[in-house]
């Protein structure tokens, strides 16, 4: 069987080097990649010599043989390049998020209800961290009884690399909520198995950046459906001495017990990342996450060949986008967003 073959619109974001990387490890063959110029190109065009760089994004569009568009443009131009990707027939790979507005999510709804393709959020969080795969494992098995709350920590420093100028303007990456909140929100999606999740409250705040007083570096929502509740909180204020670009953690809250996946960092423990930290009615234990198989590029590739949606359905990625872009729409917001010197 011939490998899928898959192109690149957009290298503006770090994870377009990891989207492509699990694709051609698990199997696909890189052939484009059109981007404006950036400081990434460069990098990208080193660690993936195979692919040629085409002038016009058209020409990927056009190609045939191409089954498969990885997308991690600047965000507010993500949803188009999405929408001229399924126009062509071609299914999509688009990094979080995956719309900056719900305007932008009805029209990928519309083009993808026509067209059939498959459009998956790649919500990076969840689908390359071993700890969080084996705490799916776990939930499903009942180790914890039911699912009722989720409790997501997204810190993130923002002085770890060089920002381009619209990073700190909303208008382009849609806002904290809508961007960094929507890992928390796939999560308390995949975890509680929750169809009728609903954004209780949520607020943004600029705590510490006068110099763009429009940039929201601090972020919280609170979510419910009938049988669970979730609660996120996001930011750009992690500490340079931290060691990692953040603590990112997740708490999962059982009926019969708890688990804590320490995602980068265990602050004065464990070394390394990927703890997980399960709770019951018998014992406390730390597991073992070391040799957890990350499916999900794999399971895309079978899905773009046999028409399935196995990696992720294409209802759960519209509504982890819609509900983040919900939160980002409805959120108060504080500090230096509310007029505050």
């Amino acid at each position: 069987m011939k490998p899928v073959r898959f192109s690149v619109v957009g290298v503006e974001h770090l994870h377009a080097f990891l989207q492509a990387g699990l694709l051609v490890e698990a199997g696909a063959e890189l052939v484009s990649y059109f981007s404006p110029e950036g400081d990434l190109l460069a990098g990208f065009s080193q660690m993936f010599p195979q692919a040629r760089r085409v002038p016009d994004q058209r020409e990927i569009m056009l190609d045939d043989t191409i089954s498969l568009v990885v997308c991690a443009a600047r965000p507010d131009l993500r949803a188009a390049t999405a929408v001229e990707a399924m126009q062509h027939g071609k299914d999509v790979f688009v990094d979080k998020p995956g719309a900056t507005t719900l305007g932008q999510l009805e029209e990928l709804r519309r083009v993808q209800s026509i067209t059939g393709c498959r459009w998956v959020v790649f919500f990076s969080e969840r689908l390359t961290s071993p700890a969080t795969i084996r705490a799916g494992e776990l939930v499903g098995a009942g180790a914890i009884g039911e699912p009722v709350h989720t409790t997501g920590l997204g810190p993130h420093q923002l002085t770890s690399s060089p920002r381009p100028e619209w990073f700190f303007d909303p208008a382009h990456t849609g806002g904290i909520l809508a961007d960094l909140a929507s890992h928390q929100v796939d999560q308390f999606l995949h975890f509680t198995g929750a169809r009728d999740a609903r954004v209780q409250a949520a607020l943004v705040a600029n705590w510490n950046r006068p110099d763009h007083r429009d940039f929201e570096d601090f972020g919280e929502v609170l979510l419910s459906s009938a049988g669970a509740t979730g609660w996120a909180q996001v930011d750009w204020l992690s500490p340079d001495g931290l060691g990692t670009w953040g603590d990112v953690r997740l708490t999962i809250l059982g009926t019969e017990g708890t688990i804590e996946i320490r995602k980068n960092i265990d602050l004065a423990g464990r070394s390394g990342g990927d703890h997980l930290l399960i709770v019951d009615d018998r014992t406390v234990r730390h597991v073992d996450c070391t040799g957890v198989e990350l499916p999900f590029a794999s399971s895309l590739l079978a899905d773009v060949l046999d028409r399935t949606e196995t990696a992720m359905t294409t209802d759960h990625a519209f509504r982890a986008t819609e509900l983040a872009l919900q939160a980002q729409a409805q959120a108060t917001r504080l500090g230096l967003l509310s007029g505050q010197s």
